[in-house]
């Protein structure tokens, strides 16, 4: 799952719950800055609406590979190994010294840690849960990050945006249901991956200020392929057809196109107008859900998902009318 918030972008920022951000896929042309305004291109809702497939079919085929028996850790390995290289070949890290260097290591070295926490996490809670509950937890994202943002980086929400935040956790409550048969172990890897993927955005636009954007992308899938590699080895098995093995071998595929994407579209489109995209994810999740698991989410859920929907689309644009505001400020000043 991607989570894109309008503060965070263009600028090359965090991971998507495949993470949604910048930093993944080498930017060699300024993001354009359109004028919130403008109409949004009919190229860039394609592209957009194609960025959150990507991601949902990522999802899809965690889901798959782990209720047919392959183990949770070796399926976050192999998605996180094929990144590697992939990452490796597009940003030619035979000649990028950059992509090495780490200026501020104990941050990037938790960071690398987080994000396949998240993966893990979220690909555990696919065990059980159906694809639109997963991404119904998951974009609650962007409330906590708002929340967190405060404490961690000095950016305190107004009372508007924390009425906001407010009301999309009654939306995830509604999803999960606590005290009812609903809420089980799969509902908590979920939520941890919602608040491991929340501190790894933070830490992401953090660490933008000082690192590179290569190593950003580099260390956050290369700890991984390596600190995974010994128990993926250990608790994972050959696959078991043509079919299982290309679909290992794309998941690290699905999420860099669907960064790559994002990166087209965030050209055509200010971030404001790209940002909301991010809950057509919940369509996608869902119809995938119904035709390759036969899952039909139950009222309550949709109805938690609404919630939460609704409440990021309004701090979003909160945000974007904040930001509006203080450029006039700055450019009357």
């Amino acid at each position: 799952m991607h989570v894109l918030r309008v503060a965070d972008a263009p600028v090359p920022a965090p991971y998507s719950l495949e993470s949604l951000s910048l930093d993944h896929i080498p930017n060699h042309r300024p993001a354009r800055h359109d004028v919130d305004r403008e109409a949004m291109p009919p190229a860039a809702m394609i592209i957009a609406l194609c960025t959150f497939m990507c991601f949902a079919v990522l999802d899809t085929g965690a889901k798959y590979l782990v209720t047919a028996g392959y183990a949770a850790i070796f399926v976050v390995w192999c998605r996180f190994l094929s990144h590697a290289v992939i990452s490796f070949v597009a940003f030619q890290g035979w000649r990028r010294a950059d992509m090495y260097r780490m200026n501020s290591a104990p941050l990037q070295i938790l960071r690398g840690l987080l994000l396949p926490a998240t993966t893990l996490f979220n690909f555990l809670a696919l065990r059980e849960l159906q694809l639109a509950q997963t991404i119904s937890i998951f974009l609650s994202v962007p409330m906590l990050v708002t929340a967190m943002a405060g404490p961690l980086l000095g950016e305190w929400a107004g009372p508007r945006r924390w009425a906001a935040i407010m009301v999309g956790f009654v939306g995830v409550l509604i999803v999960v249901r606590p005290g009812t048969d609903v809420f089980s172990l799969s509902i908590v890897w979920s939520i941890l991956a919602t608040l491991t993927y929340s501190l790894y955005s933070i830490l992401t636009r953090h660490l933008a200020m000082v690192e590179s954007q290569s190593s950003l992308v580099f260390y956050s899938c290369i700890f991984a392929a390596i600190l995974m590699a010994p128990p993926a080895l250990i608790y994972g098995q050959m696959p078991g057809s043509v079919f299982d093995f290309a679909l290992l071998a794309s998941l690290g595929v699905l999420g860099m196109g669907g960064h790559a994407l994002l990166v087209k579209a965030s050209r055509l489109a200010s971030a404001s107008k790209v940002a909301p995209f991010v809950y057509s994810q919940l369509l996608w999740m869902t119809a995938l859900g119904y035709i390759v698991f036969g899952d039909v989410p139950d009222g309550w859920t949709m109805l938690g998902a609404a919630i939460i929907c609704l409440s990021g689309i309004y701090i979003m644009n909160r945000e974007r009318l904040i930001a509006r505001r203080d450029g006039q400020k700055t450019g009357s000043s």
